[in-house]
């Protein structure tokens, strides 16, 4: 069967190994037909990070078109280093995009949390009502399999190519080579310090943090080193993969092994200091107040990173001027590096633009969207940025009254077998934890879509959309 939408040639048909029935033909008939209701239109998406994939992946799933232009040659090259945690709100995205087998080719499953030798469990409960996993792996992996799966959607990824200036009016993204790409969408995926954010700042007369406050510092060793170290070896003694946190005095440390268990990786939180240009001097200064199976770990380390990290004024608008240039991610809402959520956020972003715009049926709703984007996700952005920053300032409290206070009630939790993450006196700042994990960006565009959206729709007379869906017999986007 061929149809046309809105000039793009699409072929439906069933997959070899798939059986032919008049069931099947019906589902792609009805599918069709919900696509020729829809408004399919082009988005170039500036940076092929984790926010930039993921929104390639996300409008890819939903009929758009999309064009990313990155500036690195290879997906994954300037990640040396980088471990990631993957917690229960982002892998509960990628689970439904029916990506749950090629996250586990990467990524390890979390059990526990272990905190200065407190040892606590996830609540099964917990994460069952999340719909998620915490997992662990690596950025590089990470971006690769989200680089390939855009790709194979039909996304097309421009790798070393340079986006050096917007035009907000036209739409219009000029590269390095000099050749310009236009598009009826034009989203900033490029980073706090990217090309689009401090476009929109300047036009909202914003200035931008220019000393940063802090620092974080991440490294990976092989596993068979970690394990020949007599101290070392005891992050994988454990009987479940484990997350190692520990508070120190103005400095904390998060670890685990990445997916596979090929490696060990940590990332250290303190405040910024003079290492700039010498991150392996840093990082061996950092170690030296920290237990000695983490300090051991210093001299296996070959490449460490060092990021500097600012307190970034917030954006009154993610749109520009023009209503058709949108940021996402760290463009949109920078978040510490390291945190847990850092990657979660611009994964969010995706799944709500793409939910919104799967009920795209005229060009007057693309500005209505992109600002409801913006309402949807504003909020949840910042009370997450709060709940990160609190967290990692929590667990890097300087030796005060209130950290003894803070270690004492966590050392009486675990000598009574009280769990850390449920109870009634569990902290704020892991009931916040919780809170976080258990948000569902789908359905926030989803109740957005049927308290507001299909409402205004009906009333300008525009006729609404049933978002496409996932054929059930092949798993392929039709």
């Amino acid at each position: 069967m061929v149809i046309e939408v809105r000039g793009l040639r699409r072929l439906f048909f069933p997959l070899e190994r798939t059986p032919v029935s008049p069931e099947h033909y019906l589902f792609l008939s009805h599918q069709a037909a919900s696509k020729q209701r829809q408004l399919i239109i082009d988005f170039l998406i500036i940076g092929a990070g984790v926010s930039g994939l993921s929104c390639a992946i996300a409008l890819r799933r939903v009929g758009h078109r999309v064009v990313v232009v990155e500036r690195e040659k290879e997906i994954g090259q300037s990640d040396v280093g980088r471990g990631v945690r993957l917690p229960p709100n982002l892998s509960k995205i990628l689970y439904r995009w029916n990506l749950k087998s090629e996250v586990s080719a990467f990524a390890a499953k979390s059990k526990q949390i272990q905190i200065s030798r407190c040892d606590h469990y996830w609540d099964d409960e917990v994460l069952r009502e999340t719909q998620g996993e915490f997992l662990f792996g690596h950025l590089a992996d990470l971006r690769k399999m989200m680089y390939d799966v855009a790709v194979g959607q039909g996304a097309t990824v421009r790798l070393a190519t340079t986006a050096v200036s917007v035009d907000p009016e036209r739409r219009a993204v000029t590269l390095g080579s000099g050749e310009t790409l236009t598009a009826d969408v034009v989203i900033g995926a490029d980073g706090a310090f990217g090309l689009v954010r401090p476009m929109l700042l300047n036009e909202q007369g914003i200035q931008e943090a220019t000393k940063p406050t802090m620092c974080m510092y991440s490294a990976t060793v092989p596993k068979a080193l970690v394990e020949k170290d007599p101290q070392s070896k005891h992050f994988y003694e454990h009987e479940v993969i484990s997350m190692f946190s520990f508070f120190g005095n103005n400095q904390s440390v998060i670890s685990h092994p990445t997916g596979g268990l090929s490696c060990f990786t940590f990332t250290l939180f303190r405040p910024h200091d003079e290492y700039e240009s010498s991150p392996s001097e840093g990082m061996r200064a950092a170690l030296k107040s920290v237990v000695p199976r983490l300090r051991n770990l210093g001299p296996m380390i070959s490449q460490p990173r060092r990021f500097p990290i600012f307190e970034h004024p917030p954006l009154k608008d993610w749109l520009a001027d023009s209503g058709r240039v949108v940021v996402v991610g760290g463009a949109a809402h920078p978040i510490p590096t390291g945190s847990t959520q850092q990657y979660a956020m611009g994964l969010e972003d995706a799944a709500v633009l793409a939910k919104l715009f799967s009920h795209l049926a005229t060009d007057s709703q693309i500005t209505d969207f992109l600002y409801a984007f913006q309402e949807l996700r504003q909020t949840r952005a910042q009370a997450v940025l709060t709940s990160e920053t609190r967290v990692i300032h929590y667990m890097g409290m300087p030796n005060c009254p209130d950290q003894e206070a803070r270690d004492r009630a966590m050392q009486a939790k675990h000598k009574a077998g009280v769990h850390l993450f449920s109870g009634e006196d569990e902290s704020a700042e892991w009931a916040e934890i919780k809170t976080v994990f258990g948000y569902d960006a789908e359905d926030e565009a989803d109740n957005w879509w049927v308290t507001w959206g299909r409402l205004k729709a009906r009333s300008l007379g525009e006729p609404t959309t049933p978002p496409p869906q996932v054929n059930p017999l092949t798993s392929v986007f039709v």
